[in-house]
């Protein structure tokens, strides 16, 4: 007769060898998301940079006219705006982490196909590439939130620091790159190994949290309602009027610089110190920022410094051009700032997604209206009084929202309350 032995629990020392064993696995997957979140970063803006440095080179070898040279530059802010909007759905459906996959794979797909020679086949690249991007856009700041939500300032410097190396470098390289493969479409192309290594490095993460979790359907949370609520508007506003005045005075600083007599090497060099100052901003500000008490502060530093900058430019002759190019640089690094508060801000994974979202689309939809708005009053007025003060109105709504948004009270924390 079988004698039924009783299950006995696990000793002491078994429990401790198994918490032992897990130790290496989880300090195994940290790592690999730090590897990730950086080569990401670095993907999120070279196939822009890099595409802008060849422009000139693409139309002379492909032969497109100016409607379609007008386009191009165009393509990644629509994008941004609409395409982005399909990220709530897609992380409601897969879950955060594939969704990032399925932007990376789009992005790779897009970049490599730019390197078959016709102006379609650029046209088309660019939208799917683009598109790829929007929605890792959207996405980081709520795989940051999910992952990494006691390090979220560490992480987002992390994220857009590579963000800017990488534009600088595909900016920097592009051109001879290109001249090395005998092709502009092949420079173009050749940044999409880069887009595969992301999508190769960010593998495993999906593995890992596909293992460790079963998904259930997420809540959904309608992202147009948080237009309503005062923190998702105000979101929103920082997040549009930054990149108003990011993209109105990266398109034109150098130009109007040259049109005031600096010469063009010089003017180049102005605008370099301006784009690595802030990168080294944006760490300052994010470490300043992330202190109790003191996102206001850092708020009030970076908008004012953006204020002062295009006042400088204004006023200053250009022989003080490195006044704004410094000023305007230590003001440009609120952009990681504000990713870092869209990844604090909601009361679950959904409504940060639907914050990031909205803030995002109709913020870079909004922004596109800034390059396009300086060229067209400088155009109409010959000169640059007209659309320097556009900027600066622009600056004092940014200060303005700032102040409002970091009240007390107003930003939603991040917590395990969800949002019906």
């Amino acid at each position: 007769m079988a004698t039924s032995i009783p299950s006995q629990p696990l000793p002491a020392s078994a429990s401790m060898t198994s918490a032992a064993a897990a130790a290496p696995k989880r300090k195994l997957v940290v790592v690999a998301g730090v590897v990730a979140v950086a080569l990401i970063g670095l993907n999120l803006r070279a196939g822009i940079t890099s595409a802008a440095s060849l422009f000139h080179d693409l139309q002379a070898v492909l032969g497109y006219g100016p409607v379609v040279a007008s386009i191009l530059p165009t393509i990644p802010l629509l994008c941004f705006a609409f395409a982005g909007l399909a990220t709530p759905w897609l992380v409601r459906k897969t879950g955060v982490e594939k969704a990032i996959l399925v932007s990376l794979t789009l992005l790779a797909a897009g970049l490599l196909v730019r390197g078959i020679p016709t102006t379609g086949v650029l046209l088309a690249g660019t939208v799917l590439a683009m598109s790829g991007l929007a929605v890792c856009n959207v996405a980081m700041p709520v795989f940051i939130r999910e992952h990494y939500a006691a390090k979220t300032p560490m992480m987002t410097g992390l994220y857009t620091f590579t963000m800017s190396a990488g534009a600088t470098i595909a900016a920097s390289v592009s051109v001879p790159l290109a001249g090395q493969l005998g092709s502009p479409s092949l420079g173009l192309a050749a940044w999409g190994l880069l887009g595969v290594a992301a999508l190769l490095g960010f593998v495993p993460m999906v593995l890992h949290t596909h293992r460790r979790k079963s998904r259930k359907d997420a809540e959904r949370v309608s992202m147009w309602p948080l237009l309503r609520t005062r923190h998702g508007l105000l979101i929103t506003a920082v997040f549009t009027f930054q990149g108003f005045l990011a993209y109105g005075v990266m398109s034109w600083f150098a130009y109007l610089l040259t049109s005031r007599g600096l010469g063009a090497t010089e003017s180049g060099l102005q605008f370099g110190l301006m784009q690595i100052l802030s990168v080294f901003a944006g760490m300052v500000l994010l470490a300043f920022g992330s202190r109790p008490g003191m996102l206001r502060p850092a708020f009030y530093l970076a908008s004012s410094s953006t204020l002062a900058g295009i006042v400088a430019m204004l006023l200053l002759p250009v022989s003080w051009a490195a006044v704004p190019a410094v000023l305007t640089g230590f003001g440009l690094g609120i952009f990681p700032l504000v990713l870092m508060v869209i990844s604090r801000s909601g009361r679950s994974t959904a409504e940060t997604t639907a914050l990031s979202t909205v803030a995002q689309s109709l913020g870079y939809l909004i922004a596109a209206a800034g390059p396009f708005g300086v060229g067209l009053l400088h155009s109409a007025s010959g000169g640059w009084t007209l659309p320097l003060g556009l900027l600066i109105v622009a600056s004092l709504a940014l200060m303005a929202s700032c102040h409002l948004m970091t009240a007390k009270g107003v930003l939603p924390q991040a917590g395990p309350k969800t949002v019906k």
